[in-house]
This record gives structure tokens, sequence and C-alpha cells, in this order.
């Protein structure tokens, strides 16, 4: 989930807000913020989705074993329910990161600069560009 938010973070910097995160507004921010934490909390959910399918059918199934879970359902059936769990999990995320953002913003805590681009990756870069 942090790895997806980050990520996210950079590329709605990079590719949707026509300037660096440095001169935008913290009320901007924050809404890149929420909106990283949405996109974020959606991977999450289709990811792990089908593992806590099966996961719920084996508490209820005593004695029964995860592949013969997923055999019985089918691939199909194990994305069932799939659109409010995208719903519930990408709104939670969302706020989470929003509140806790919003809470740094309000204290006036420090934020981490951007992540830079390594020198050696820059270097390798160049090198393949000329």
């Amino acid at each position: 989930k942090f790895a997806c938010f980050e990520r996210t973070v950079e590329a709605i910097y990079k590719f949707v807000v026509p300037k660096p995160r440095a001169d935008c507004s913290k009320s901007e921010q924050l809404v890149v913020t929420f909106t990283a934490g949405y996109i974020a909390g959606v991977f999450c959910a289709i990811v792990s989705h089908p593992a806590d399918t099966i996961v719920s059918k084996l508490n209820q199934q005593k004695g029964s074993t995860f592949m013969g879970i997923a055999k019985d359902l089918g691939f199909m059936a194990m994305w069932k329910g799939l659109g409010p769990r995208i719903v519930m999990i990408g709104t939670l995320t969302a706020l989470q990161w929003f509140i806790y953002d919003s809470v740094k913003v309000f204290f006036r805590l420090p934020r981490p600069p951007p992540p830079e681009m390594p020198d050696s990756l820059k270097r390798k870069l160049e090198a393949k560009n000329n």
C-alpha cells in the first residue's frame, strides 16, 4: 500500500499537476494525497480480494484447504464483491492518508521532499541517451 501510494503521488505530480509539489498550496497537496490514497486503496483491494475471499471460505468451512476452495469457487467467483470492496478500501485508505497529511499540515510538521533519482541512475540514463 505504501509503495503504491508513493509511486502514485510521484505520477500525479509528474503527469497531472502542472507545477512542482513545492509550488502547490497545502490544499492542492491534500487533494493529491487523497487521490493517491484512493488509487492505492483500489490497487490493494484488487490484489488482495481473491485471497481474502478464499480465507473467508476457509473460516466458514473447517477442514477445507486453500486450493480446494479455490477450485470449488472457480476464477470468477473469487472476484464477487470486488466493487463494494473497492469503494470501501479505496475510501478508507484515502481518508487514512488524508488525515495523516492534514495533521502534518495543521501542526506544521515538515514533509519529506519528493524522492530524487539516484546519481548512478542519472549517469546510466545520460549514457543511454548519448
